[in-house]
């Protein structure tokens, strides 16, 4: 039982609704799902009760609920008291994230960082993979979260995950679970520009059967592709978590891709040599937390490093 595991149960019982609760706090509704399946089976009791209307506290869940403020309430209290004490000075931290992971992550990085390093002002910046490295290189960057960023001198990087990424279609009746890649190389394809993790991987696996991808459109925005895909310009292919709401929504299809899978890492990275921020270890503490989030957003496309741990 952990103070989030807490915070999520108490916003869950004051909403009465999963879906509103994910909303308020900023994070995936699997991923808050997880959370509370973890705080069942830590304590071995039930504490919601699911319904039509959404959710309500069973009476174990109820005595938590009470427990869980005060406690809360208390961590609160002793915060500002040390913070107070050691009359910390604030500090600005710039940390990257890609556009797909901005949208599992960054939310819920904000929040939490809020709460838990109350004197770090966390400016946010979105961008592709390769865009992050070189801006993190030129020092306009204190961390960034990205995809395969270079193997270089100048760059301290600890991998956090592999992903596969997804092949992404209007929605096709009764298409297959999976796409072997050697049907879609023959597709017209919707892919970012030449440098991207995404581009990249495409162009090696396409290299390894001696083929050449169909390239259709080259574009830098994410939306974008979403936008000619769903337009029937061609397909594309994508991180899962970037196509997360159009697939539950059914505007579009994302398959997996088999034969070979088009995997990536996920990298935690700094510019080597740079004065580390003052609370790096609290922030990268943080980030390896809110990782629950994205693998349960990702399920079997997520495959997790030791590293990470």
């Amino acid at each position: 039982m952990n103070l989030r595991q807490l915070r999520y149960f108490v916003k869950i019982v004051e909403v009465g609704n999963m879906t509103r609760a994910a909303s308020e706090l900023h994070v995936a509704q699997p991923a808050l799902g997880m959370q509370i399946r973890q705080l069942e089976e830590n304590l071995g009791v039930a504490l919601l009760v699911r319904h039509s209307r959404g959710v309500d506290p069973t009476p174990a869940g109820a005595t938590l609920h009470r427990h869980a403020l005060a406690i809360l309430d208390l961590v609160e209290e002793s915060r500002r008291a040390v913070i107070s004490a050691a009359g910390q000075e604030s500090e600005s931290v710039r940390l990257g994230l890609t556009p797909a992971l901005m949208l599992v992550l960054g939310a819920e990085i904000a929040v939490v960082a809020r709460d838990r390093l109350p004197h770090v002002f966390l400016s946010l910046s979105e961008a592709m993979s390769h865009v992050l490295a070189d801006t993190l290189l030129r020092g306009d960057l204190d961390m960034a979260i990205g995809y395969d960023f270079p193997e270089t001198p100048r760059l301290e990087r600890t991998a956090l995950l592999e992903e596969d990424l997804v092949f992404v279609t209007l929605p096709v009746e009764g298409a297959a679970e999976s796409i072997p890649f050697g049907d879609l190389i023959e597709e017209t394809l919707i892919l970012p520009e030449q440098g991207d993790t995404v581009r990249t991987c495409v162009t090696l696996a396409a290299q390894a059967i001696g083929a050449q991808p169909n390239i259709a459109f080259e574009v830098r925005s994410v939306p974008a592709m979403k936008s000619l895909i769903q337009r029937g310009a061609g397909a594309g292919v994508l991180p899962y978590a970037a196509v997360l709401d159009e697939v539950r929504e059914k505007r579009l299809l994302a398959r997996r891709v088999t034969a070979p899978a088009l995997r990536r890492t996920l990298y935690l990275a700094v510019r080597a040599g740079a004065a580390s921020p003052r609370n790096a270890v609290g922030l990268r503490a943080l980030i390896r937390e809110s990782l629950g989030g994205l693998i349960a957003t990702l399920g079997r496309l997520a495959h997790p490093l030791a590293s990470a741990e």
